[in-house]
């Protein structure tokens, strides 16, 4: 048996297996595929090998075998808290399964985020992976040949098999929040406007605002966009008009910590001047200060049911569903009783 130092370097191929392991190109493909005829000593020899030289067979000649390559892809526009969260969610669920993970950003190289679920599902598809998971999809998602979860989809739950949360409520809960403590003029930073989370999440504060009895201020809703850029622009229309609010409710955790920055460059004190609400609970909403309070989207669980889903999906066949998670307030410190 040849030593596997003696293996040429850069990546293995199964001769390389087959000659450190002193066996046939067939045996080795016979372990490596888990079919019958080799001996359990020549089995456990090769498996060494195959360690030892981190071999690993094609996904693309696999999946042409079998049909089947156990991967998972998770398909996001790009790498930003909330889908780094979400990915979390999905590793966690994955370990110690058959199933392996492959995220992939699909709108970094193209440059722009419109249509690039398509694009990724056209290359990944039916070749790369069994299933997958894509994050905020702009468009209804195409057949791509493997069954498709889709989590808090641009134009909401529309396609066969969706994973979101109660935005609407998150949205009320959180105006609800500021409206016990005293605040009745109340800011909403709102988010992008083809996204129809976002909507829903104004459609809470609009919702919360009525039931108070408190007319909608249109001059108290600004445009954030979700981007730092935006919100910080926002944020400053609002806390520079001439009577600015007492409270904000921004649409997500990014804006909020805009907000936040925007209102310390002015002298304005969180909370004792200016109540702020956030929404998604990302892991920076902890390490402001103070902490953020904020609408907790549960992410990593979201993460978790996608892949149960689809894992369902995948192995058994089960029908797509729609599953609507709860969001919770979760109350920090960037929030304190109206003090006039």
């Amino acid at each position: 048996m040849s030593s596997p130092d003696d293996a040429p370097r850069g990546r293995a191929t199964i001769t390389d297996v087959a000659r450190a392991a002193d066996v046939s190109v067939a045996t080795v493909s016979k372990v490596i595929n888990g079919r019958y005829g080799v001996a359990a000593a020549t089995h456990e020899r090769v498996m060494r090998v195959v360690s030892e030289l981190g071999y690993a067979s094609s996904l693309v000649a696999t999946s042409m075998r079998r049909q089947r390559t156990h991967v998972i892809g998770v398909l996001v526009a790009e790498f930003e808290p909330f889908a780094l969260e979400l990915l979390r969610g999905v590793s966690e669920s994955l370990s110690g399964t058959a199933y392996d993970v492959l995220a992939y950003a699909g709108a970094v190289s193209s440059g722009s985020h419109e249509g690039w679920e398509a694009r990724s599902l056209s290359r990944l598809g039916g070749t790369l992976i069994d299933g997958a998971i894509v994050v905020t999809p702009t468009v209804a998602l195409p057949g791509a040949g493997v069954p498709i979860v889709s989590i808090d989809p641009h134009t909401g739950p529309v396609g066969p098999a969706v994973v979101d949360v109660d935005n609407r409520r998150g949205g009320a809960r959180a105006t609800e929040h500021l409206l016990s403590l005293g605040h009745t003029r109340i800011a909403h930073l709102s988010g992008r406007d083809d996204l129809e989370s976002a909507r829903l999440r104004a459609v809470g504060y609009r919702e919360a605002l009525a039931a108070a009895g408190i007319a909608l201020d249109e001059e108290l809703v600004a445009q954030g966009g979700y981007s730092p850029e935006e919100s910080a622009r926002a944020a400053a229309r609002l806390l520079d008009a001439p009577e600015r609010p007492t409270a904000i409710f921004a649409a997500n955790d990014v804006s909020a910590i805009e907000a936040m920055s925007v209102a310390r460059e002015r002298g304005i004190r969180i909370p004792e001047d200016l109540s702020i609400v956030g929404f998604d609970d990302i892991p920076a909403a902890v390490a402001t200060d103070p902490p953020l309070t904020t609408v907790r989207q549960p992410l990593t669980e979201m993460g978790h049911a996608a892949v149960e889903l689809l894992v369902r999906m995948i192995d058994h066949g089960a029908p797509a569903e729609h599953v609507r998670m709860p969001s919770e307030l979760i109350v920090r410190g960037t929030t304190a009783p109206y003090a006039s």
